[in-house]
């Protein structure tokens, strides 16, 4: 049994690595090169903002580590729910390392201009006749990955953290590479939701008519609405980029939240699926060894 349960275990964990290399790989890759015409240039021509409101290293640490930490308050809280830190891991990884790869996939395809692009194509804000740019090529091609709003990857995560993954990661020494951060947000902290809203059976007949209950659900959608938003502050994103980003990362936090746990209607929705599973088997297991006859 714990043989069979270690396999499916590591079947789980392999599939999570081999979607986060395919997120890897897609990061390094060029998008599509999407014609500007002169009429439309002011679209993208909003002044780069160097310093963000919501510095990179904070948002994707809060975006990451607040789900785990909060499974880990959770499971320590309640003891008695064994195999739910396990589920609630792979339900959050999973909604992580899909939410990367289908919006890298999508920004490569689109290849829509970032509203600073025109700084980025042209630094000293002289736009010559044949239209090309004259920025540092790492920048450029970052500045036509607009739509959707995404997330960085471990290249512009390690960016923030120390010159040296700048140059090591983007192959530049360039101080500052920008990226965006409303599907991570939304599926990290939209899970984190969801799983709050689970355990504290906010919208069961247990739960409801509590309004810190509410309140502890809305938080973690509150802060990724300020991170979202954000980035339209800071001219990374039109604001379709940020819609579309974050209607991409709740979708993937409320389908992996549903491979794992219940509806949150459901009487037991702070259980993971599996452990109610085991729960009969048992039972039936129990009953089919003893001597116990059933009336007819």
């Amino acid at each position: 049994m714990k043989r069979r349960l270690l396999h499916g275990f590591l079947s789980e964990m392999s599939i999570r690595m081999a979607l986060f290399v395919v997120f890897l790989v897609t990061e390094q890759l060029p998008p599509f090169y999407r014609e500007i015409q002169p009429e439309e240039m002011w679209l993208y021509k909003f002044h780069r903002v160097e310093r963000d409101h919501v510095p990179t290293f904070l948002m994707f640490s809060v975006a990451v580590f607040t789900p785990l930490i909060v499974i880990l308050v959770f499971t320590f809280l309640m003891k008695s729910e064994r195999g739910d830190l396990k589920e609630a891991s792979l339900a959050v990884t999973l909604t992580l390392v899909l939410n990367g790869v289908f919006t890298n996939v999508i920004k490569l395809v689109v290849g829509r201009p970032r509203p600073d692009f025109f700084f980025r194509c042209f630094p000293d804000g002289q736009m010559n006749l044949e239209l090309r740019c004259s920025g540092d090529p790492d920048v450029v091609m970052e500045g036509r990955k607009s739509f959707p709003s995404g997330h960085s990857s471990c290249k512009g995560l390690l960016s923030s953290l120390h010159p040296f993954f700048i140059k090591t990661f983007s192959g530049s020494d360039h101080p500052f590479l920008p990226f965006s951060s409303a599907p991570v947000a939304f599926a990290g902290l939209g899970f984190t939701a969801l799983y709050i809203a689970g355990k504290l059976r906010c919208f069961s007949a247990a739960g409801q008519g509590r309004a810190w209950r509410l309140c502890a659900f809305l938080t973690p959608l509150l802060i990724a609405t300020v991170i979202a938003l954000s980035r339209t502050c800071d001219y990374k994103h039109h604001w379709q980029d940020v819609l579309v980003g974050s209607l991409l990362g709740l979708s993937f936090a409320w389908l992996c939240y549903r491979q794992h746990y219940p509806p949150l209607q459901d009487a037991e929705c702070h259980r993971p699926l599996r452990h109610r599973e085991t729960v009969p088997a048992a039972q039936e297991r129990k009953l089919a060894n003893s001597n116990y006859i059933l009336p007819l």
